[in-house]
Formats: C-alpha cells, sequence, structure tokens
C-alpha cells in the first residue's frame, strides 16, 4: 500500500460512536491485512478494536500536546509531530469543519489525510455505520460489511444469562426504573436465567437500587468496570435488554439476540445494526411500553 505501511484512525466520541466505527476499521484491516494499523482515540473505548483483533496499538487522544493542532497556526508539539510522521494513511473522524487539524497535521507529514465525519447526520437516512464508513471510497473500498462486530472470547460461565442495562447517557433515553423492577420480578418468577446488571456512573444508582431487591444468587453486577472487561462477561449471554445506549452496540457487535427499548432518537440513523437486535417502541412514548410487552419479547430470545 505505502512505504511505511502504516495507517492511523483517529476517533473520538462514546462508546456507540466508537462502536459504529468499527466496520471502517475492519474494511482498513481487511483491505490492508499486512499493515500497522493504531487508533488514536479514548483508550477505554478504543481498547475494544484491540480485543477484538481489528488494529496493533491504542494511543490516548486525552493529551494536551494535542490542543496546538487545533489552532490556527498553532504551536506543534515535536512528539505528537513525529508521530503523526510514522504514519502513510491518517483517517480522521474528529471534529474540524475549517479544516485546522488537517492543516496542521499536514505540516508534520506527507500522509494521506481522509476526514471523515465526526457524527452521522439524523436528517438524512442513512445509518451512522454506512455514514463512516463513506469516507474509504477514496480507497476505492466500496460495498463493507456495515454491521459491527467483535470477536472477543467470553468469560466462563455454563448457565443461562441475562444481561440488562437499564440504563443510558440520557435520562430522556431509559425506560422508567418501576418498569425495570418489574420485568426483572417476572424474569425470576418465570425463567432460571441469571441475571447480569450492567452500569456505569450514569446509572450507578439505579443499578444498585434494582440489584438489592434480587436474591445474591441470581444476580451479578458489572458496574464500572473497563469496557473489554464488559464485553467479556456479556459474551456468554444468552440474551440482552437495554436502551439506546453504547453498551446496546456493544452486545450487537458482540452478537448477543437483544432487545432495545427505544425511544425518540431516529432509528434509520443510531440503532443497533446487527442481526439478532430487535427494537421495542411504542407511539406513546417510552414509558409507554409495558413491562409484559418487554418480557413477552424476551421470551422469543430465551
Amino acid at each position: 500500500m505505502t512505504r511505511k505501511g502504516k495507517i492511523l484512525v483517529i476517533r473520538g466520541g462514546a462508546i456507540g460512536d466508537f462502536i459504529l466505527t468499527l466496520p471502517a476499521i475492519a474494511a482498513l484491516r481487511r483491505q490492508f491485512p499486512q499493515v500497522h494499523m493504531e487508533v488514536l482515540g479514548y483508550k477505554h473505548i478504543a481498547q475494544l478494536a484491540l480485543a477484538g483483533g481489528l488494529v496493533d496499538r491504542v494511543q490516548s487522544i486525552e493529551a494536551g500536546p494535542l490542543a496546538g493542532f487545533f489552532a490556527r497556526n498553532g504551536t506543534l508539539s515535536s512528539d505528537l509531530a513525529d508521530y503523526f510522521s510514522e504514519f502513510d494513511l491518517i483517517l480522521s473522524y474528529l471534529y474540524d469543519p475549517d479544516e485546522i487539524f488537517r492543516t496542521n497535521v499536514s505540516r508534520c507529514t506527507p500522509a494521506q489525510f481522509i476526514t471523515g465525519p465526526h457524527r452521522a447526520d439524523d436528517r438524512t437516512p442513512v445509518h451512522a455505520s454506512k455514514a463512516y464508513l463513506k469516507p474509504l471510497e477514496q480507497l476505492a473500498i466500496f460495498d463493507a460489511d456495515p454491521i459491527p462486530r467483535l470477536d472477543i472470547a467470553p468469560g466462563p460461565g455454563e448457565l443461562q444469562i441475562l444481561a440488562l442495562h437499564p440504563g443510558s447517557g440520557s435520562e430522556r433515553k431509559n425506560w422508567p426504573e418501576f418498569h425495570w423492577a418489574n420485568l426483572l420480578e417476572k424474569v425470576l418468577q418465570r425463567t432460571n436465567a441469571q441475571i447480569l446488571l450492567v452500569g456505569g456512573e450514569a446509572e450507578s444508582d439505579r443499578v444498585q437500587r434494582l440489584a438489592a431487591a434480587l436474591p445474591l444468587e441470581r444476580v451479578r453486577v458489572a458496574q464500572n468496570r473497563p469496557l473489554c472487561e464488559v464485553a467479556t462477561a456479556l459474551r456468554p449471554c444468552a440474551a440482552f435488554v437495554g436502551h439506546d445506549s453504547g453498551i446496546s452496540h456493544l452486545a450487537s457487535a458482540l452478537g448477543l439476540p437483544g432487545l432495545v427499548l427505544w425511544g425518540h432518537t431516529v432509528a434509520e440513523v443510531w440503532r443497533p445494526p446487527g442481526e439478532n437486535i430487535r427494537l421495542l417502541r411504542h407511539p406513546g412514548g417510552l414509558a409507554r411500553l409495558t413491562p409484559d410487552e418487554v418480557f413477552r419479547a424476551l421470551q422469543g430470545l430465551l
């Protein structure tokens, strides 16, 4: 492909944004299987690409010296300038409307620079994963698989496990907590499934309240755990239930059958595109979706 054979993908954003960019990273890996590939991103999220065997190295984007690259004619860190000079192809999904970052990077390297959208456009019917693949057409990469896929080894476990993520980064996207409690009660009474409750900082209190009402022998909590550890815990699960969140995208990328309780977000652009994911919606809004409806759909997965 190139003189040195090194590709850099720069990707900020939240968990869901990164996972929806995995098809682009995977397409680059398939097109250039012998090159060295790195991701410059939020390390706790980008580690997923490393764990899934899609890249060779992850570097942290959370570095003060990078700020100079966003200033017109800025003073550039010599270490970062040297770092960028190592690559022959740089694909950036950073927000850079005036191309200041791109211009500054070009001061450091003659590498081919491709700009991808920092965020998909809600006003179009194009799914985000396809929007993030579009820039690769400049490399003659067409018709790549748009579904994020992560091949991560599962953790130990032989029992039927149901994973639930009862939160998200926005309260507006969340199903009411009392509905979650009702659903969990039905699962305990009508199935033999073990329960894995997944939560981050945003839903810490909610997860703890829900877990406190469950028998210890039936529940395990994965709270504020590293993302790769969460992926390993999710991998052997029989099914998943969650909201419009990054963890739902993670479950989808791992191939889990799942239900996503969907609210107001534009589904055509942002839904997890995995083949095994079903959206549950109510025309009157997410709160009108009943635990009975969710449990009936869940029975089809279990």
